[in-house]
């Protein structure tokens, strides 16, 4: 039976964390030098995943997505995605990735059950990939992308614009993504987590984008649907999908029915959320499988987060959490709760 919360949004959405770690440094997500990592022992094994997502099918999730860090850092991920693949209740399997370590194992994934893919690239410069990611990895994530074009066909790609750092990409990143049948969601910059350098003059706005590309490829209609999904998807002339995610100047807290679970077991119901509800602890302390679901169900019953939609209300907007305590606390950070 579906779950609801203090606004009638249903539970419907699990991005799953299966690890902390990342192979890249991107600086709208791990600006820092130096990251505190969740202690391995407190990372949940694929048997207690497995187990906390079926209670979480038994309250109406439907949909799951893998996420990180970057999920492929994860050993034996595969194993799990072909445990999580059996399980009919999940109508929607889907992972986000760098694609850094893909073209090996795409493969693998579609083999196991996974559904859809989602790649994230913010540049196809080179100097730009380095100076964004602190690593000259971006051979490897166009390998991973080209693999991903026959075995995850109608793949997504995923944007971050920012203005002044890849905002005069906005029409390459399309074209390219037109050329690889991929659908391109471009998303708004947003303040969370992390010590960025955030600020709203760096973010490029769903109008501007839309501008900028009709100004480019001609009139832009939207495309009509009913879906929690947070991007608008809009057509070309063509018949070319894109997405835009106006996550920071049209928040859709009002529809969003997401919850993520860190790789430690911590759930939270707001990517702006400062705690999370512990489920390792009941799930190792011996919590039967309706203890978990009604722990589930009462914390979800009380959601009232609407957090995009505060911060858009400040008239000043400071950064989210001090820097000081995102050091000692590293499920602040979006590398830890999944993004």
């Amino acid at each position: 039976m579906p779950v609801f919360d203090a606004h009638q949004r249903p539970l419907r959405n699990l991005r799953l964390s299966v690890t902390d770690r990342c192979n890249l440094r991107c600086q709208y997500c791990m600006p820092e030098a130096d990251y505190l990592w969740l202690p391995r022992e407190d990372i949940l094994q694929f048997e207690e995943i497995d187990r906390l997502v079926d209670q979480f099918l038994e309250l109406g999730v439907d949909k799951v997505r893998l996420t990180g860090g970057e999920p492929l850092l994860r050993r034996d991920l595969p194993d799990l995605v072909t445990r999580l693949a059996r399980k009919p209740r999940i109508r929607d399997f889907a992972m986000t990735t760098n694609a850094v370590l893909l073209a090996p194992v795409a493969g693998a994934l579609k083999a196991a059950g996974l559904h859809r893919l989602t790649i994230s690239l913010d540049t196809l410069q080179p100097d730009r990939f380095v100076k964004l990611a602190r690593f000259d990895e971006l051979g490897r994530v166009i390998a991973g992308i080209d693999a991903a074009v026959d075995t995850f066909p109608g793949f997504k790609i995923d944007t971050v614009m920012i203005r002044g750092v890849n905002d005069d990409e906005l029409i390459p990143l399309l074209d390219f993504a037109r050329e690889r049948r991929a659908e391109i969601r471009f998303i708004e910059y947003m303040d969370v987590g992390g010590a960025t350098s955030w600020s709203m003059q760096q973010v490029v706005s769903r109008q501007d984008m839309l501008a900028t590309i009709a100004a480019h490829h001609g009139p832009v209609e939207p495309v009509p649907e009913t879906s929690s999904a947070p991007a608008e998807r809009y057509r070309l002339a063509d018949g070319t999908v894109f997405g835009i995610i106006a996550s920071t100047t049209e928040p859709f807290c009002k529809s969003c029915d997401r919850s993520r679970l860190t790789a430690d077991g911590l759930w939270y119901l707001c990517l702006y959320g400062a705690r999370g509800v512990d489920l390792r602890g009941p799930l190792r302390g011996g919590a039967s499988d309706e203890a978990l679901r009604e722990l589930v169900t009462g914390v979800w019953h009380a959601r009232t987060d609407r957090g995009a939609e505060a911060r858009l209300s400040l008239r000043e907007r400071s950064p989210l959490i001090p820097v000081n305590t995102l050091r000692r606390d590293p499920h602040l950070e979006m590398h830890t709760r999944g993004g």
